[in-house]
């Protein structure tokens, strides 16, 4: 029963809150009931009373309440100090030694009981204002950007008050916004929202400022300009308006506008290509993030500078889209526009083996745009040939890799490599080439991949080696397997001399020579039969 009285005394009562100078904390501590009884008298005591209407008027006034303080209450009482339970001088004075070395002055400095009376009041600390740091629309741009975008528009607009149809706003796409000239149709339909067929400097400023597009980059403001408002994604119409401007206005496509379905074609084909290098998720939608990683805005820049269309090499060039529509005007012998099995195996003079064009139009390695069954559709054939004709390009890469895992693993193996080299191996035979044997075929795939393992082949590791599509070559194209162990030494110095061409641009630059060739002579073969009819005596 003491042990439970002393518990609770110590619980109720702060000994150090009694300050009582004269009597050590650890007498009190060690003596409850004499804690008690002092309690008691102190409580009895006059200038206690007086000391707590003092700190009761104190609090109700918002005066800090300090115990031990100074300040005056409301009977004139100029110091709080707690009443002492003893008259002076009848307790003996302590051993001397230093203030810091007794444990009760350290509890004060240290201990919870330095904040004076449980009653005092503690200011907060100043809270300091964090800047904002995120904002939905992007980072505002600075004064001086703006002061200088309105500068260059005030002054594009001095003389336009009225503001400006879309012939006039290819300068302001230009000058102004440094874009592509052949975005200004595009952007002129996006601030011109009501189709006024004007667009006024306040709509021009407001689009501009309100849209961020000042602190965007080049390729966040073709994005915005491009894409519908309810997505975040470009499809294949959103570049149409782009390459209407652009076959309407460059002078190398100038040629284009007597064949209005040639020019249709021409955009149709610039359209796929930019899909087959920038689409790499293979969906149709061209993401921010996906046309940031490609090389699209840097050849957008190049064509709207350079007046020769086919020295624009990516995406734009005329020789490669005559290349290209040509060899499936070739195959496409009922020119319905659409090719069959039969005739894709005809292609580069029966150069592929029947298995890999099984493959293809299993639409393993990509799924067809054309609905017709068994057949395939321009879209589908520019993917094709530009998978085939360059087999060092990350999207050939894995478009064969597709057609070689039969069982769509992710990994190749040595009998689905030996598959499609059967077919191979028994072409070489009918055309009595020396025959190789597989072990020593799959020897020289290992030796040019290196894979991490030794059992199979991944697509980190087809993506990791340079020579690569000379293994898909060798599993299904024999024209181009046997031009590789030949090792033509001009076509070797040919690539050595000019190292930033692709295996396309080399490809297409010999077709487009091939086929104009061809054409010319055609025309002149057509040339001379008219000009021996015309000699012809008339019976």
């Amino acid at each position: 029963m003491d042990m439970e009285v002393e518990g609770d005394l110590e619980f109720l009562l702060d000994f150090e809150m009694l300050q009582l100078p004269e009597v050590s904390s650890f007498a009190l501590k060690s003596n409850p009931y004499v804690v008690e009884a002092l309690f008691s008298q102190w409580l009895s005591l006059p200038e206690t009373g007086r000391l707590v209407n003092s700190l009761v008027a104190d609090a109700k006034s918002g005066a800090s309440l300090n115990v031990g303080g100074n300040s005056t209450g409301i009977n004139g009482v100029s110091n709080h100090s707690l009443p002492s339970m003893f008259p002076g001088g009848s307790t003996p004075p302590l051993s001397p030694r230093s203030a810091s070395s007794s444990p009760r002055m350290a509890k004060q400095r240290f201990g919870p009981s330095s904040l004076g009376s449980p009653l005092k009041l503690v200011k907060e600390p100043a809270r300091e204002a964090i800047p904002q740091f995120y904002f939905t629309s992007g980072r505002p741009a600075p004064n001086e950007l703006t002061e200088d975008f309105l500068s260059k528009a005030n002054q594009f607009f001095l003389s336009r008050s009225d503001g400006v149809q879309i012939k006039e706003f290819k300068s302001v796409t230009k000058e102004i916004c440094k874009l592509p000239s052949f975005l200004s149709t595009a952007l002129f339909r996006k601030i011109d929202v009501n189709c006024n067929g004007k667009v006024s400097r306040e709509q021009f400023i407001n689009y501009w400022i309100m849209s961020n597009m000042l602190t965007m980059d080049l390729a966040s403001q073709v994005f915005t300009i491009l894409k519908e408002p309810e997505r975040n994604y470009l499809v294949q119409d959103d570049f149409k308006p782009a390459l209407q401007e652009l076959l309407a206005t460059h002078p190398g496509l100038e040629f284009l506008q007597s064949t209005p379905e040639f020019q249709e074609r021409y955009a149709e084909t610039v359209i796929y290509r930019i899909f087959y290098h920038i689409n790499r998720s293979s969906n149709s939608r061209i993401t921010l993030r996906e046309l940031k990683r490609g090389n699209l805005i840097a050849a957008m820049q190049h064509v709207d500078k350079e007046e020769d269309i086919n020295k624009v090499l990516k995406y734009f060039s005329y020789e490669h889209f005559y290349v290209i529509y040509c060899k499936f005007w070739e195959l496409d012998n009922d020119h319905d526009f659409f090719i069959e099995k039969e005739n894709v195996i005809k292609y580069g003079n029966h150069a592929l083996t029947y298995r890999i064009v099984d493959r293809i139009f299993s639409q393993i390695p990509r799924r067809f745009t054309c609905n017709v069954e068994g057949r395939m559709g321009y879209e589908d054939f520019v993917y094709f040939i530009l998978a085939e004709e360059d087999k060092s390009s990350e999207p050939s890469l894995e478009y064969w890799f597709k057609c070689i895992d039969l069982d769509g693993n992710g990994v190749l193996t040595r009998n689905e490599m030996q598959y499609f080299f059967e077919e191979q191996l028994h072409r070489m035979e009918c055309m009595a080439q020396e025959p190789v044997l597989f072990e020593d075929i799959l020897c020289q795939i290992f030796d040019m991949i290196g894979p991490e393992n030794e059992e199979c082949i991944t697509l980190r590791d087809i993506k990791n080696c340079k020579l690569a599509g000379h293994v898909f070559n060798i599993l299904f194209n024999l024209n181009k397997f046997v031009a590789f162990e030949s090792r033509d030494p001009f076509l070797i110095r040919q690539e050595h001399e000019d190292p930033t061409l692709t295996e396309w641009d080399r490809f297409a630059h010999r077709e487009y020579i091939r086929l104009s060739m061809e054409e010319e002579a055609e025309d002149a073969s057509n040339a001379s039969d008219v000009w021996d009819e015309s000699l012809e005596a008339p019976f």
